[in-house]
């Protein structure tokens, strides 16, 4: 996918079972990934400027992933960038309870929100409009995002993949059968017909866990920093 100047790259970050499932058959929040996981994870964030979390995913969890490895976050530091991420959330109507331990966390947080609100969600730094994804990224991109890590859930993935919006695929196999119907890839999400995909990374975590990376196969090594 060959982006206009300006876009952010998004890599979708995800850890999943060898089914391909989030959570299991019964649902509720995921905790699959181990110590490997973790730290790839920590890594992707350490490579952003920004990171997307659908509202659901939010409030199951209650907070998103924070940076903690010394090495990174002294990296960070030496590079002049924040020491977290900005946290973006992607919500229909903004609505989200003000007691989440998320709206404590030591960060910055943006709201793309797709109805626009009759008063402006406290807790949050900047809100911004989501008419459709190409017009939502424009913003980001004018606002200096280059780099965006998608946190998921199933539905944020989805919908960037059927807008044909994603870069990357940073994925976790983690030695895991589940089952049921949390696929992280709903049923019935359409894949753009064209797309193909290129393995630039793979790397046992240990512990069972396998990082696969891929980029789409128009778009080259995409953007990288050291963190990466």
């Amino acid at each position: 996918m060959q982006e206009p100047p300006g876009l952010p790259w998004l890599r979708l970050v995800l850890a999943v079972s060898l089914d391909g499932r989030l959570a299991p058959p019964e649902g509720g929040a995921a905790q699959l990934g181990g110590a490997g996981d973790r730290r790839v994870l920590e890594e992707a964030l350490a490579w952003a400027d920004a990171c997307l979390i659908g509202a659901e995913t939010l409030r199951r969890h209650g907070t998103t992933c924070l940076i903690r490895a010394p090495d990174l976050l002294n990296r960070l530091a030496c590079q002049g960038r924040s020491r977290q991420p900005v946290a973006i959330v992607v919500s229909r109507r903004g609505l989200l309870p003000p007691e989440l331990p998320f709206f404590r966390q030591p960060l910055e947080r943006w709201l793309l929100v797709a109805e626009e609100p009759a008063e402006p969600p406290a807790g949050f730094d900047r809100t911004l409009a989501l008419p459709d994804w190409p017009a939502a990224l424009a913003q980001l991109g004018r606002l200096g995002l280059e780099r965006v890590a998608v946190l998921g859930g199933a539905a944020l993935a989805r919908s960037l993949l059927v807008a044909d919006r994603l870069d990357e695929l940073q994925l976790t196999l983690c030695p895991r059968l589940l089952g049921g119907s949390h696929l992280w890839l709903p049923p019935g999400a359409s894949a753009p017909a064209a797309a193909a995909w290129v393995l630039r990374e793979h790397r046992n975590l240990g512990g069972g866990e396998l990082l696969l990376r891929y980029v789409r196969e128009s778009c080259g090594s995409g953007p990288e920093r050291s963190s990466s």
